[in-house]
């Protein structure tokens, strides 16, 4: 079967430029940026304090400093020195004569020098600081990584499949997005998202989103070929993830299951078919639109059997019973009458959206 995807014009997502993706792949920890210009202002603002601070010091101690000039220190010469001895110039024509003055500039003018002089070499020491200060988030953030989901493609799919995730219960640190769109990844790391930079179809990005690990991956980018192969990379370093991919061409769909994917979204058909019943049939399109969108009215919701549920038929239960799924391999819809739920059955239910779905 020939792989077919209909999608004119270039892609910048994720299994489009293998190029982009062995320049860039880098995890992108979320975290809260200061613009420049209010960060060059907080600079200003303490250098322009702690002048003040070792100015006032010396003018209320002035009995204890000399001036070669006139033998007295005021105002204007207190933040003269302050000036000169902080900036580490030293002119020598106001020195402290006294003890307590010679102790103030030890213990306290010197540590304030030296807090001046970081703060005038603030930009690079900063670059430092936030450089080791990543390296220890991803560290740490690596070591916890687990059991988590991997949604490849955070284009309009990938943050939709996010939202739903989020409206799920799923925790954000339990969420990485990849692509190689720095618009998308921006996007993520907006919405408090792990992104990793990079081409999804290769190992090393994938790696970096510790796929080994990883319970469920959505494959979410734009072209059917790239979901293919972002299918099959993944399949290769992990078999027992949870893999459901999206494709816009019916005839592709089989491909994605034969690579290893265990869900096949087609996503122009759904579309259309939505389109169709909600041309056809107003109210009824307006239930299906319900049943996707979470967080109101009703939801369409996967959970357990509850401890009262069991040995029940399923038309018995509280929930309006879509499907029973036993052993994770045969559903069987509620129309055998004789069906009776198990323990380690799970069902489909239409419910209202309030309650949550329990997680395994």
């Amino acid at each position: 079967m020939a792989l077919s995807n209909r999608v004119p014009g270039p892609s910048r997502t994720p299994g489009a430029s293998r190029s982009a993706g062995r320049a860039t792949a880098a995890v992108v920890l979320p975290h809260r940026t200061l613009g420049p210009v209010k960060a060059v202002f907080r600079r200003i603002v303490i250098a322009i304090a702690t002048l003040t601070g070792v100015a006032l010091i010396v003018w209320l101690d002035r009995d204890g400093y000399t001036d070669t000039s006139d033998r007295s220190v005021d105002l204007l010469d207190a933040f003269y020195y302050a000036t000169v001895s902080l900036s580490t110039t030293g002119y020598g024509d106001i020195t402290p004569v006294s003890d307590q003055a010679r102790l103030v500039n030890l213990f306290v003018i010197t540590p304030l020098r030296l807090l001046f002089l970081i703060i005038l070499v603030g930009t690079t020491l900063e670059v430092l600081t936030e450089r080791t200060r990543d390296q220890i988030r991803q560290n740490r953030w690596r070591a916890s990584l687990r059991q988590h989901t991997v949604v490849v493609g955070y284009g309009t799919k990938g943050r939709s499949a996010v939202r739903a995730l989020l409206d799920d219960g799923v925790d954000k640190d339990r969420i990485v997005a990849v692509d190689n769109d720095p618009e998308h990844i921006a996007d993520a790391t907006d919405d408090g998202i792990v992104a990793i930079v990079g081409d999804g179809t290769r190992a090393d990005v994938l790696h970096r989103a510790d796929i080994e690990h990883a319970k469920r991956v959505i494959v979410a980018v734009p072209r059917d070929d790239a979901a293919v192969l972002v299918t099959l990379t993944v399949r290769r370093y992990n078999s027992a993830a949870y893999v459901v991919a999206a494709v816009r061409e019916s005839e592709n769909a089989l491909l994605l299951r034969e690579g290893g994917a265990d869900g096949v979204v087609v996503s122009s058909e759904a579309a259309g078919r939505l389109l169709g019943v909600a041309a056809t049939s107003p109210s009824t399109g307006a239930i299906f639109e319900d049943l996707l969108v979470p967080g109101s009215g009703l939801e369409l919701a996967e959970r357990e059997v509850t401890r009262e549920e069991v040995g029940l038929a399923p038309r018995a239960c509280q929930d309006l019973v879509v499907a029973v799924l036993r052993d994770d391999e045969k559903t069987m819809f509620t129309e055998d009458t004789s069906l009776k739920l198990r323990k380690t059955d799970r069902i489909v239910v239409i419910r209202k959206a309030l309650e949550r779905i329990p997680h395994s």
